[in-house]
């Protein structure tokens, strides 16, 4: 068990599908850092927040369209009662600031986030005036349940808090470490149906291992993605 020798760092979600992160929370690397006490996450119900006999959280859009938005009251609210001096609020937004690397490193320094997950046609823009601090996107694309997004940053974001991996090199040989994708993984058997490892792999020779890895590395980047290599 590892020991915390400081707070956790604690994530707060406020959605109108809260149980959407029930199993993520529970299970495999992201459950055993909530059990270790690395990270703290709370997927709360943002009805708990909404007034009156129905607690309505939404309504139709100013000026006509499709779908329905989220009510600024609410939000506020919850905000409000949860954020303290240290608080950092995101908006999981498909236009806001696209999800890199980076911008990981940079919250997982971060103490508490709040992460406002949008439905149906997102949020009131006065939340996004107001409250929210960063606006995250993790892709060029629409989910129907922000909540999804957000535990994609959650995931993310968690890699990079001391402890949760367990082996801190697992870090340096992720994709976009570098400003390079991740090199070819192999494992037993060495050959399968016919299909072998690269024999290098097998050599023990841990100098030519890495120069094969680095030029597999720049070869995949400069093939899919040549863009990080600029």
């Amino acid at each position: 068990m590892i020991r915390v020798m400081y707070e956790p760092l604690r994530f707060d979600l406020l959605s109108l599908f809260p149980e959407t992160l029930n199993g993520f929370t529970s299970e495999s690397i992201i459950g055993r850092a909530c059990e270790q006490g690395l990270i703290n996450v709370q997927s709360l119900d943002l009805r708990n927040w909404a007034e009156g006999r129905h607690r309505v959280t939404d309504d139709r859009p100013f000026g006509g369209g499709a779908g329905m938005v989220l009510k600024p009251e609410p939000i506020f609210a919850a905000v409000e009662e949860l954020r303290n001096p240290e608080s950092k609020v995101l908006y999981m937004a498909p236009d806001g600031e696209t999800l890199c690397r980076e911008v990981c490193q940079e919250l997982a320094e971060e103490s508490h986030l709040i992460l406002l997950s949008g439905h149906y046609e997102g949020i009131d823009q006065r939340v996004r005036d107001e409250l929210v601090d960063r606006e995250i996107s993790v892709g060029d694309f629409v989910l129907t349940n922000g909540a999804l997004a957000a535990a994609t940053l959650i995931d993310s974001v968690s890699r990079f808090v001391p402890g949760v991996l367990g082996e801190e090199g697992s870090l340096s040989q992720d994709s976009f470490t570098g400003g390079r994708l991740s090199f070819p993984q192999y494992t037993r058997p060495a050959d399968f149906r016919g299909m072998k490892v690269p024999e290098v792999l097998l050599s023990g020779d841990h100098g030519a291992i890495a120069r094969w890895r680095d030029e597999q590395m720049v070869e995949k980047t400069r093939v899919r993605r040549p863009d990080l290599l600029n």
